[in-house]
């Protein structure tokens, strides 16, 4: 089969002989090996490693091989070459691999292959696809189908509503959000920024540090307060808690807790950060709703070491506390924060107010469109958080019993809102295909999700939101929460490898784990307003280009996740697809590999010194990254760090329940953990 993918490839990279879909796309031209300026060399190696790729029968081969060998020892390119070099071994081997455990991919590449033998030609797209992206196959050919579909696939069949619905959000849930921080851009310096001499100083050494983690928008120490995330975001709430004071949800005496967890791009970051953020807030002067608490590594620290470590130790015998602090805190990937600030609604609800029922995730480039809320879906934010549904229980189109204990809203963008609150926030692309869209295009499973599971509303027969409604498997990063039994009960977690996606990984964890199964359940009218472009564009675009090596990072991360659970690959991809799914790959090497290399030969070949210069940021950025990655994944069995993650979440839930049951007994030890947990909080709070 080797022959026969290098066939394929060379069939791409080479314009597939005429076709207009490839016009983009003509590789041997990128191969210039007498320019020698370092964003040439970048693109001749990127070349020639797709070259290398089709075979010695392509007519570059030999050169590309010289080239690649020739620099294989310079300092500034050796990494480059490595990683190129692993690649084409690794490709192969997957490949193989592959075709040997699956009659039915050996036959799609063989079909693949015998169609690119014969020319090519008609229904390009879907031909490649079906070999490297199976799930975006057809599904532009019937939508409407399409969408049908998976609301079946996702139905629930309810068998009871919550009898003890959230009454109270400002008294039952806690909020949560999550704050990004980085260094200022070297464009804006730090010697006018409006923050303290002392911070400066820190700053200056903090920047020469190289970045460990990629977000996808951070907010740059010293922003100007309207392009500050946290401010808008925590307005935003604020607000929201107004309006429905006004409207009589709750009482004008009540104040909702907010808490805000703070996660840093570079290390030296870590001592500066509370600092910066609590002088931000305390500037702030229209915030009367919210109590606000700020997390950073060293308050988590602060909560495993006074708190769950003395509770394990005392109730359950606990003597390794290693996986405890690998999982609780909130620098690193995104999937440590996020499992954190759920964690976090248990630890406030037994050491510090057992009224907190459930809690609930926000982004702070979101708000609630409240007026547009109760004028189009009836109801207000809050009282969307008081639905029955959220706990409720039923059985899903396969008969298995669910547990609906955890909630998911949807997003509109705010230019969009004027259209509809109902308007999906992202839409089925039109338009031509780019040359790494051939390989992998994950806007049409996220378009097709988004209005089969986002946009169902529950006014007709089939789906009432009383007797049916649907669970979610795609949900985002804020609008979504759990009920804290449901959290104490099923333990879910996104692992702390997890640096994209965190949101939907979360619930892999517990995915067909128990007698009834732990389940999202969608919330028709619950949406925000997602305003990131409003306030936050510079940051999105100075991002872009390490969210997309992020997108490829998912790949891989999800594609192994996936086979490191306890359940089969099959059920598991079955249960998430089309757009949670597609991340999950058959071949996520070979897909992440000329995802990458294509888009870098796209961006390499623009004409412009400015376009030169930040595709060769991307290409370096993205090289060290994936390569990072790829060797950690080859070194480190996913299954044990998985199973090792799972422990720690088990001693902390362990920890919380026997701690509990202490305080309910009157337990002198538990009651001074309670008292230890209070101290920890209330150095947390934000004093306006």
């Amino acid at each position: 089969m080797k022959q026969k993918f290098e066939a394929i490839i060379k069939y791409i990279i080479s314009g597939g002989n005429g076709d207009e879909l490839f016009a983009k796309i003509n590789i041997p031209c990128e191969f210039r090996t007498e320019e020698d300026e370092n964003a040439s060399v970048a693109r001749n190696l990127n070349a020639a490693f797709l070259v290398l790729l089709s075979g010695e029968s392509h007519s570059l081969y030999n050169d590309a091989l010289h080239y690649m060998e020739n620099f294989g020892s310079h300092p500034s390119w050796e990494k480059t070459v490595c990683f190129y070099n692993e690649g084409i071994r690794l490709i192969s081997s997957e490949i193989s691999n592959r075709c040997y455990d699956s009659r039915a991919f050996e036959k799609e590449l063989n079909d693949l292959y015998l169609w690119v033998d014969r020319g090519g030609g008609e229904e390009a797209v879907e031909k490649l696809r079906r070999v490297f992206f199976p799930e975006g196959v057809l599904l532009n050919e019937d939508r409407e189908n399409s969408i049908r579909e998976l609301r079946k696939k996702r139905k629930i069949d309810i068998t009871s509503l919550n009898p003890s619905a959230i009454t109270n959000p400002a008294k039952e849930i806690l909020f949560s959000s999550n704050i990004l921080v980085t260094v200022p851009s070297a464009s804006k310096g730090i010697e006018g920024l409006p923050v303290s001499l002392s911070l400066k100083k820190m700053l200056e050494e903090v920047v020469k540090e190289d970045q460990i983690y990629w977000y996808d928008h951070p907010v740059p120490v010293g922003v100007p307060p309207g392009n500050n995330e946290v401010l808008y975001g925590l307005e935003g709430l604020d607000r929201a808690v107004g309006f429905e004071k006004e409207r009589g949800t709750i009482s004008r005496e009540d104040r909702v807790i907010c808490v805000l967890s703070v996660s840093v791009t570079h290390k030296g970051l870590q001592g500066i950060v509370k600092e910066y953020i609590e002088d931000e807030l305390k500037k702030e002067k229209n915030i009367r709703h919210l109590e606000v608490y700020v997390f950073t590594e060293a308050d988590t620290v602060r909560m495993i070491e006074d708190v769950i470590i003395p509770a394990a130790g005392r109730y359950s015998g606990a003597k390794e506390y290693g996986p405890v602090y690998e999982v609780i805190g909130v620098d690193g990937e995104y999937g440590r924060h996020y499992s954190f600030l759920k964690a976090v609604s248990a630890f406030w609800q037994v050491l510090v107010d057992p009224q907190i029922r459930g809690t609930f995730k926000i982004d702070l480039d979101q708000v609630f469109p409240q007026k547009e809320l109760v004028a189009e879906s009836g109801a207000s934010a809050f009282e969307h958080l008081m639905t029955p549904l959220w706990g409720a229980e039923g059985v899903d189109s396969d008969g298995n019993d669910v547990e609906l204990g955890m909630i998911a809203g949807a997003l509109v963008n705010q230019k969009d809102i004027d259209k509809g609150l109902f308007t999906p926030d992202v839409c089925f692309p039109e338009g031509g295909t780019e040359a790494d869209e051939i390989i992998f295009f994950s806007k049409l499973p996220q378009a097709l999700s988004t209005e089969a599971e986002m946009m169902t509303r529950y006014t007709g027969d089939e789906y009432d939101g009383k007797e049916s409604c649907i669970h979610r498997i795609h949900v985002t990063g804020g609008t979504n929460g759990i009920t804290i039994n449901a959290l104490r009960k099923h333990r879910p977690f996104t692992p702390t490898f997890i640096g994209r996606a965190e949101d939907q990984a979360y619930i892999l964890s517990v995915l067909f784990e128990g007698g009834r199964k732990l389940r999202y359940v969608h919330k028709d009218g619950l949406i925000m307003r997602h305003d990131k472009e409003a306030f936050a564009a510079e940051a999105v675009r100075a991002a872009a280009s390490g969210k997309l090596i992020g997108d490829y990072i998912r790949t891989l991360m999800f594609s192994y996740y996936a086979e490191a659970l306890p359940w089969p690959i099959e059920e598991i991809k079955d249960a998430i697809d089309p757009f949670t799914g597609c991340f999950v790959s058959k071949i996520p090497l070979t897909v992440v590999y000329l995802r990458f290399s294509l888009k870098l030969a796209f961006l390499l070949n623009q004409g412009t010194k400015e376009k030169d210069s930040e595709g060769l940021e991307f290409g370096l950025s993205g090289i060290r990254r994936l390569y990072e990655i790829i060797q950690k994944t080859r070194t480190n069995s996913l299954v044990e760090q998985f199973n090792n993650e799972k422990k720690g979440w088990d001693l902390f839930y362990d920890a919380l329940d026997n701690t509990e049951s202490g305080i309910k007994k009157g337990d002198p030890f538990a009651l001074e953990l309670k008292e230890k947990a209070a101290a920890i909080i209330d150095n947390c709070r934000i004093n306006f």
